[in-house]
C-alpha cells in the first residue's frame, strides 16, 4: 500500500492528568476551603476502606510506584508527561481526571473525579468540578495541539449553572465534557430539563462523555467482583436513556461517548435494539417507539463513539458490527490497568493482523474528528515518535490480510446485510 511507510498519528481518546489532590485548593473558590480541608483530612480512611473492600492492593500499590516513580509525575508534569507519551508513539490525547487509579492521591475535589456522580452535593459538587476544570486549562494550554481536557460536568444540578460552566469550559481551551454515568435520585437523562446542556453542547461541538468508575458500591457489600462485574455497565446505560428518549433525534448533532468500559457489550446490544425497533416478533407486543425516526444504529453511528481504552482482539475481531469509526482507542495513561508503559508492544501484539487502513482510523484518525484535533500540527509530532506499520507487525503487502477479513467485512451488521451470523475471524479468544 503506498501509505505502508507513513507512521502512525496515535491519539489516546483515554488518559488521566490531575495534581495532588492539596494542589487543587488554588483553584478552589476560597469559600470552599474549610469543606476542602475536611474533604483532605479523609483521605485515610477512604483509603483504608478501599484497601479493606480489595480495590486497593497494598503489595501492588507498592511495588507500582517504586517501578514507575518518575513516569508517574507525567500525571501532573506537563514536560515528563510528553515524554512518556512520545516514549508510546501516541501524539495526542484526551484527557480525564484522576491521574491516579492506585491511591487516589489526585482526586479531584470532593470526589468529583471517575466517581462523578448523582449523589454529591449540587454546590460542592459544581465548586470541585470548576476547581479542576480551571487547573486542566492550564494543564492543556501548554501543549494544545496535542491534549484535548474533558471538563467535568455535574448535569444533575442547576441546569443555567451547568450551561454557565460548558460555556466557561470552551472559552478556556477545553473541548470534551464528562457527565455523570449515574444520576442517583435525580432525574434520569431522559427528562427535557437536560435539552439546554445537550443543545448547548451540540452548539459548541463538545462531546459529551461518560467514563467508568461511579457504581452504587455500598450495595456491593465485601464482594469485589460484584463491582467489577457491574463497572462497565454503569456508563454505558445512558446511551440507551439518550437513544430512546429521542435525545439523539432532537439533537444531531450531539455526539455522545463511553469510555474505558471496553466495546465487547455493543454488537449484541446493538442487535438487540435494532430488532426491536424494526419490529421483530419479540417486540410486536410494545409501542411504536415514537421517538425515533431511524434504527438505533443509525443514530449509534452518527452520533456515538466508545473509548475503547486497552481494545482486546475479542473486540476488533467485532469491529464490522460496532463499526470501525466508533472504535476509538485508549491507552489509560497513566493507570496501571492501560497500556503504558509498554504501549508500543501492546499494539502490535493487538494490530498485527488488521488492515493499516482499519488500524489508522481506530488508533486515531476517528479521534481526531471527534474531538476535533488538528491533524496538520499533529502530523510533525507523529513523524518523530509514531510506529510505523512494519513496527507492528504489519507486512507491507496488505492483499492477504485484507482477503482475511473479507468474509466479515461483507457481513457486517448481519441482522441488516442478511448474512448468516457474523464471522470472527482469527485468535479472538484473548
Amino acid at each position: 500500500m503506498p501509505d505502508m511507510p507513513e507512521p502512525y498519528l496515535i491519539v489516546s481518546s483515554d488518559c488521566h492528568a490531575g495534581p495532588p489532590t492539596e494542589q487543587y485548593r488554588p483553584y478552589l473558590e476560597s469559600r470552599f476551603h474549610r469543606e476542602f480541608d475536611d474533604f483532605l483530612s479523609e483521605r485515610d480512611a477512604r483509603r483504608e476502606a478501599m484497601t479493606r473492600l480489595g480495590v486497593r492492593n497494598e503489595a501492588f500499590a507498592a511495588r507500582w510506584f517504586a517501578d514507575n516513580e518518575e513516569g508517574l509525575r507525567g500525571g501532573w508534569d506537563s514536560a515528563q508527561r510528553d515524554k512518556e507519551l512520545d516514549g508510546d508513539g501516541v501524539a495526542a490525547e484526551v484527557i480525564f481526571p484522576d491521574a491516579d487509579a492506585v491511591d487516589s492521591g489526585t482526586a479531584a475535589p470532593f470526589g468529583v473525579g471517575l466517581g462523578l456522580s448523582g449523589d454529591q452535593d449540587p454546590e460542592l459538587g459544581m465548586a470541585g468540578a470548576r476547581a479542576h476544570n480551571r487547573w486542566l486549562a492550564e494543564f492543556c494550554a501548554r501543549e494544545p495541539q496535542r491534549r484535548c481536557g474533558v471538563a467535568l460536568l455535574p448535569v444533575t444540578g442547576d441546569v443555567a449553572e451547568v450551561v454557565a460552566e460548558i460555556r466557561r469550559a470552551k472559552e478556556t481551551g477545553l473541548g470534551a465534557l464528562m457527565i455523570p454515568a449515574m444520576w442517583d435520585d435525580k432525574a434520569p437523562y431522559h427528562d427535557r430539563r437536560y435539552d439546554p446542556v445537550w443543545a448547548e453542547a451540540e452548539a459548541l461541538r463538545m462531546p459529551v462523555v461518560t467514563h467508568s468508575g461511579a457504581a452504587p458500591r455500598h450495595e456491593y457489600g465485601d464482594h469485589l467482583g460484584i463491582y467489577v462485574s457491574e463497572v462497565t455497565w454503569w456508563p454505558a446505560r445512558p446511551l440507551w436513556f439518550l437513544l430512546w428518549s429521542g435525545v439523539f433525534e432532537r439533537f444531531p448533532g450531539l455526539r455522545f461517548g463511553v469510555a474505558e468500559s471496553g466495546c465487547w457489550w455493543l454488537p449484541n446490544l446493538l442487535w438487540f435494539m435494532d430488532r426491536l425497533y424494526l419490529g421483530a416478533h419479540g417486540g410486536k407486543k410494545l409501542s411504536p417507539f415514537a421517538e425515533l425516526t431511524q434504527p438505533p444504529s443509525a443514530y449509534l453511528d452518527r452520533n456515538v463513539f466508545i473509548c475503547a481504552t486497552n481494545t482486546k482482539r475479542r473486540e476488533l475481531a467485532q469491529r464490522y458490527e460496532i463499526g470501525i469509526d466508533n472504535i476509538l482507542w485508549g491507552s489509560d495513561f497513566p493507570h496501571p490497568e492501560g497500556t503504558w508503559p509498554r504501549t508500543r508492544e501492546w499494539l502490535r501484539d493487538t494490530f498485527h493482523d488488521i488492515p493499516v487502513s482499519e488500524a489508522r482510523r481506530m488508533l486515531g484518525l476517528a479521534a481526531l474528528d471527534v474531538f476535533g484535533f488538528d491533524a496538520d500540527a499533529l502530523r510533525p509530532v507523529a513523524a518523530r515518535i509514531g510506529p510505523r506499520p512494519q513496527e507492528l507487525g504489519q507486512p507491507e503487502d496488505q492483499s492477504a490480510v485484507e482477503a482475511s477479513w473479507a468474509r466479515a467485512r461483507e457481513t457486517g451488521r448481519h441482522w441488516l446485510t442478511g448474512h448468516d451470523f457474523p464471522y470472527v475471524g482469527r485468535e479472538t479468544a484473548t
